[in-house]
């Protein structure tokens, strides 16, 4: 046998190694994957989460379940990703807090921009200033005259300390001046609750779950936070156009992936989101619930949340959140 044709037999083992650890390594995902959300049930994260997991498989063909790790501001389920295996099966779907809870905690357990690999900002949606129909206001500009005539005895439901509805609150007292007094709960859903049963006065809710309990005369809205007036509501004007200029605050809902997930991982979970959401009936979902699409690429993400971090230190600052 000639040393040409010895070399090339010589390289069976190595080629025999290569095709079968080829052949043996599955395509991603062979198992379901897991969104983590950071927030009781009730809220508008665990919303959107339930509302990606229904339609995600029929484009990922896997299984999608929505696991509720919520405590400490979003950090217990934030966490829990950030030192998740990076293989795509543990993912988290977050909002603000991801980033303003920087400005509230001496100490975080992970670093927002750092541990975690952005895949899609997948939507945003505003929220809706309502009051207990009890209160005497009718108005925006009536609830900044009571809140000024009755400093600190008005109060207002937050979903934790740096959740959306706190920073929601918090901009508001901030621009227009008054201190209506944040009263914690356990998330979106119990703050929202406390409202009706008038436990608290006010609250700055997500659009998704407070359209209907104004529609049926359990709470009164003021005002919608965005910048424009909401299709669904049209009569209800925009924060800023009732009485409080410049206010604006949306919620938004992004989806992200331990850091050093494989950027191919990342990619292809953001292909099939986006035809997902694309889909007419889950688009029609979004619409009806006034979340808007936004169907991100993952550096469109990337450099929106670093643009949210810089965005609310001064809110924060100005108003002394910081966590108990």
């Amino acid at each position: 046998m000639g040393k040409g044709l010895a070399s090339y037999f010589s390289l069976f083992p190595f080629l025999f190694s290569l095709g079968y650890g080829c052949a043996s390594a599955q395509p991603y995902p062979e198992r379901a994957v897991r969104i983590v959300s950071p927030f009781p049930s009730g809220g508008s994260v665990d919303f959107v989460a339930r509302l990606v997991a229904a339609k995600l498989p029929e484009f990922l063909g896997q299984q999608v379940v929505v696991e509720n790790r919520s405590g400490a501001s979003g950090n217990i389920g934030t966490e829990i990703v950030a030192r998740a295996a990076p293989d795509g099966y543990t993912l988290l779907l977050n909002t603000t807090p991801l980033v303003t809870n920087a400005f509230l905690y001496k100490k975080l357990p992970y670093d927002a921009l750092g541990d975690f690999a952005p895949v899609m900002l997948v939507s945003s949606s505003q929220s809706i200033l309502a009051v207990h129909p009890s209160l005497p206001v009718r108005s925006v500009k009536e609830l900044l005259a009571l809140a000024r005539a009755k400093p600190g005895q008005l109060n207002y439901g937050s979903a934790g300390p740096a959740t959306n509805p706190h920073i929601s609150g918090e901009l508001f007292n901030y621009l227009g001046k008054v201190n209506i007094t944040v009263v914690h709960y356990k998330g979106g859903g119990p703050a929202l609750i406390a409202a009706m049963s008038g436990e608290v006065g006010v609250v700055f809710a997500n659009f998704a779950e407070t359209s209907g309990h104004v529609r049926a005369g359990k709470l009164r809205a003021l005002g919608v936070t965005s910048a424009k007036r909401a299709r669904t509501l049209p009569d209800v004007p925009t924060i800023a156009e009732a009485g409080l200029p410049g206010y604006e605050f949306t919620t938004w809902h992004g989806i992200l992936a331990p850091k050093n997930t494989p950027r191919a991982i990342v990619t292809l979970l953001n292909d099939r989101l986006k035809k997902s959401l694309a889909a007419p009936d889950q688009a029609k979902r979004f619409q009806d619930h006034g979340l808007e699409v936004v169907a991100s690429t993952p550096e469109e993400f990337a450099a929106f949340l670093a643009a949210e971090h810089g965005r609310w230190g001064r809110v924060f600052k100005e108003r002394g959140m910081r966590a108990e």
